[in-house]
């Protein structure tokens, strides 16, 4: 961050009415748990880092993006993957390569990204300013609450991080046109396969889905629907935010005017659950491969707190 900024901040935080409370004890992992070893630590991956500095072959609205993302945004804490010791993996292939935090899947932004259709500079500018993308999804878990603090900001700053996001990924230049055209076919696709009618998911899926997920039936009911055929996260290589989210549900969605959505954790066993994932992985990400050891890793998650 610029001085000018961290100024700003300095003096924002100071209007602040003081509270007291009691410091919580330390739930860091070991070592970071041991002040002597973050010394260790802060040798191996700690670098001063300078005030940003404009890219001169770029334009004022990159520049502008570029900025936000990487110093207060710092959406690579996130969204990078780390080594065996928390440190953010180092090297252009990596920044913004995906990663997990509180146990969510934060994907990769840049060309390794998952999604089934490429994210757009319009579509991440609608996510992040609505925290819904008719091409992608409801934003949940910890992206909830990064959306409603985005609300925050001018619009012309949530632009340029979408114009500097979509810069990160070449496949994002593709005509609008051939985007309708992918996402048209998808659907279809999803709505005609007819193996997977037969999988023991349907029934699930029919009883607890369907109502708000299935694209050829009815109207919108709850301000949207969701394509689950578009959906990013059923064609990721890791089903974590899928289960986070069937299990959990989403009480507070990132604006008030998404519609929330209820959590199963209660009502589906694991192996339910198994065969609900397995159902929708086959229906609406049919190029992708089965996910693996999916009931080891529902009782994982079913153990973990879930964000709201």
């Amino acid at each position: 961050m610029s001085d000018e900024d961290l100024q700003s901040l300095y003096a924002y935080l100071m209007t602040r009415p003081p509270v007291s409370a009691p410091n919580q004890e330390t739930r860091l992992p070991f070592p970071m748990n041991l002040r002597p070893l973050v010394a260790g630590w802060n040798t191996l991956f700690h670098r001063d880092r300078q005030a940003y500095t404009p890219n001169p072959d770029k334009s004022p609205l990159w520049n502008r993006g570029a900025y936000l993302v990487n110093s207060s945004g710092h959406c690579a804490a996130c969204h990078s993957p780390r080594n065996a010791l928390g440190a953010e993996k180092s090297g252009e292939n990596n920044f913004l390569a995906g990663g997990f935090a509180d146990n969510w899947e934060a994907p990769a932004l840049n060309k390794l990204s998952s999604s089934p259709i490429p994210w757009t500079e319009q579509e991440l500018f609608q996510y992040l300013r609505t925290g819904y993308s008719p091409l992608h999804g409801v934003a949940a878990g910890p992206m909830g609450p990064v959306v409603a603090g985005l609300a925050q900001l001018p619009e012309a700053d949530v632009k340029a991080m979408a114009h500097y996001l979509a810069s990160l990924n070449p496949a994002a230049a593709q005509s609008q046109s051939s985007h309708a055209a992918l996402a048209t076919r998808l659907e279809a696709d999803s709505q005609t396969n007819q193996e997977t009618r037969l999988l023991p998911g349907e029934t699930l899926f029919n009883g607890a889905c369907a109502v708000c997920h299935d694209s050829g039936s009815g109207p919108v009911l709850f301000g949207a629907r969701p394509s689950l055929a578009l959906n990013s996260n059923l064609h990721s290589d890791h089903p974590d935010n899928v289960i986070q989210v069937l299990m959990h549900g989403i009480t507070r969605p990132a604006q008030t005017n998404l519609s929330t959505m209820p959590g199963f954790k209660s009502s589906m066993n694991d192996a339910q659950m198994e065969s609900l994932l397995q159902y929708m992985r086959a229906r609406f990400a049919p190029d992708k491969p089965a996910w693996n050891n999916l009931r080891k890793k529902i009782a994982e998650i079913r153990q973990q707190p879930g964000h709201p």
